[in-house]
C-alpha cells in the first residue's frame, strides 16, 4: 500500500486552532496549527487503523496562545503491523503544488520505513530476522547494517534493564494469541516452562567485523517489534531532513519523534488514559521539541478473563503478561531509545523502571503503574501537565 493523503476533513477541525490527532499505541499526537492541510485532488480511503478514528477535542491551555502560520502535509499507511503518519509542517499558505512537492519528500521517508520492515519482519521467510531464527543452534548469519545496528542496541537495553528487555522473548512464539489470531486462551504452564531456557539475551552472538547474528539454541527466536518501529521511526526522519525538510513528525503506533517546531512553537503530545473507554482520551500532556515519545500500553492487544488482563509484553523471566505498570511513556532524544525503554519500564515497574531511566542521559518517563497511580520522572516534571487522573479498571 502507498502512503495516502489525509485530508484535514479526515480527522476534524475545530475554530481557527485545530489539532490532528493520530490514536495508536497510546499516543495522541497534538500539532497546532493556524492554517490548514495541504489541498489534494480529492480525499482517498482511510488508511486502516488500529483504533478509532478521532473525534475534535480542543487544545488543554492553548486559549490566547498564537496560532502558527502555516499548515501540514500529511501522508499516512500501514506498515510494520500498525498505522504510520508522516506530517511536515510548512510555513505559508497551502496549494496542491506544494502539497506534491512536499509529499514527494515525504514518500521517501515512507519507502525507507517499508525498506526496514522487509528486512527485519517475522512474516516473511526471506527476512533477515526469519533466516536467523531458522538458523539458529546452528549457524551464523551474515546480515546489513541496520539488522545489525538494531540488534546491537536491543542488547545494550537488555544489559541496562537486566535482561527484561529482551528479543529472544520470540521463542514463546504461537502460545499466546494477542495479534489478528486474538483467541481468549492461556497456554499449557508446562509449555511456557519448558520453553523459558529459549528466551536468552547472553545467546545472542554478535561477530561485528563479520557483520553476522548467530542464536546459540535451537529453538530460539527473535523479534524487533519491541524496538524495529522506534528505529523505522528514526530512520525516516533522516531521510525528511537530508531532504531540507525541518519541522514536522512521524509516527508508527505508539513511536512518535517530533522535530523541529511549529513556527517557532513546540508540538505537544498527548498520552492515552490506558483504561479509558475512549481511544482518543489523554490523561496527561507534554511540549515536545527535537524528542520522540514512546508508548508501552496493556491495554492495545490482548483480553480480561477470569478478573484478569491479559496482553502482549511478556515478561521474558516468566512468560507471561507482565504486572507491574498499565502504561509506560518514554521521552527520549531519539526514537529508538524510547522504542527500547518503554516496554522494559512496563516490566520492571516504577522504582526500579524510574531508576534505570534516570540513568539514561536526557531522557524521562511517565508511568501508569498496576494500582493507577501516576509517577513522572525527575527530567519530566515541569514539562508534563496531567489533565484528569487515569481511569479505574482491571
Amino acid at each position: 500500500m502507498t502512503a495516502q493523503r489525509v485530508r484535514a476533513t479526515l480527522w476534524g477541525v475545530r475554530s481557527s486552532s485545530w489539532i490532528f490527532r493520530l490514536v495508536a499505541g497510546g499516543l495522541l499526537a497534538f500539532l497546532l496549527s493556524g492554517g490548514a492541510e495541504a489541498a489534494a485532488p480529492a480525499p482517498p480511503p482511510a488508511a486502516p487503523s488500529p483504533s478509532p478514528s478521532p473525534s475534535p477535542l480542543g487544545e488543554p491551555g492553548a486559549a490566547g496562545a498564537p496560532a502558527a502560520a502555516g499548515f501540514y502535509v500529511t501522508r499516512s499507511g500501514v506498515a510494520m503491523g500498525t498505522l504510520v503518519q508522516l506530517r511536515i509542517f510548512v510555513e505559508g499558505e497551502p496549494s496542491a503544488e506544494i502539497d506534491d512537492a512536499v509529499g514527494a519528500k515525504i514518500d521517501r521517508a515512507f519507502a525507507e520505513i517499508r525498506r526496514l520492515e522487509g528486512l527485519m519482519t517475522t512474516w516473511r521467510p526471506d527476512s533477515e530476522i526469519s533466516r536467523i531464527n531458522a538458523a539458529a543452534g546452528r549457524s551464523a548469519v551474515a546480515v546489513s547494517p541496520e539488522v545489525f545496528d538494531v540488534i546491537q542496541a536491543s542488547l545494550d537495553y537488555s544489559r541496562r534493564s537486566d535482561g527484561v528487555f529482551d528479543i529472544s522473548y520470540y521463542g514463546l512464539k504461537g502460545l499466546w494469541h494477542f495479534d489478528d489470531d486474538l483467541r481468549a486462551e492461556l497456554p499449557d504452564p508446562a509449555e511456557i516452562k519448558r520453553r523459558l531456557p529459549l528466551i536468552n539475551w547472553r545467546q545472542i552472538r554478535l561477530n561485528k567485523q563479520a557483520r553476522t547474528v548467530m542464536l546459540g539454541k535451537p529453538g530460539m527466536a527473535i523479534n524487533l517489534g519491541g524496538i524495529g518501529k522506534g528505529y523505522a521511526v528514526d530512520a525516516a526522519v533522516r531521510v525528511l531532513r537530508n531532504q531540507g525538510l525541518r519541522n514536522g513528525m512521524v509516527q508508527a503506533g505508539g513511536d512518535l519523534m517530533l522535530f523541529g517546531s511549529k513556527a517557532g512553537q513546540p508540538f505537544l503530545a498527548g498520552i492515552r488514559d490506558p483504561r479509558s473507554p475512549a481511544a482518543d482520551d489523554y490523561f496527561a500532556v507534554c511540549p515536545v521539541r527535537d524528542h520522540a515519545f514512546s508508548t508501552a500500553g496493556d491495554y492495545e492487544r490482548g483480553f480480561v478473563k477470569g478478573g484478569v488482563r491479559y496482553h502482549h509484553i511478556l515478561d521474558p523471566r516468566t512468560g507471561y503478561p507482565a504486572r507491574a505498570a498499565r502504561s509506560v511513556t518514554v521521552y527520549a532524544k531519539d526514537a529508538t531509545t524510547a522504542d527500547g525503554l518503554d516496554d522494559a519500564i512496563l516490566i520492571m515497574g516504577p522504582e526500579r523502571g524510574l531508576q534505570l531511566i534516570e540513568s539514561i542521559p536526557d531522557a524521562g518517563a511517565i508511568i501508569v503503574d498496576a494500582n493507577n497511580q501516576v509517577h513522572i520522572s525527575k527530567r519530566m516534571q515541569g514539562l508534563v501537565r496531567i489533565v484528569h487522573p487515569p481511569t479505574p479498571g482491571i
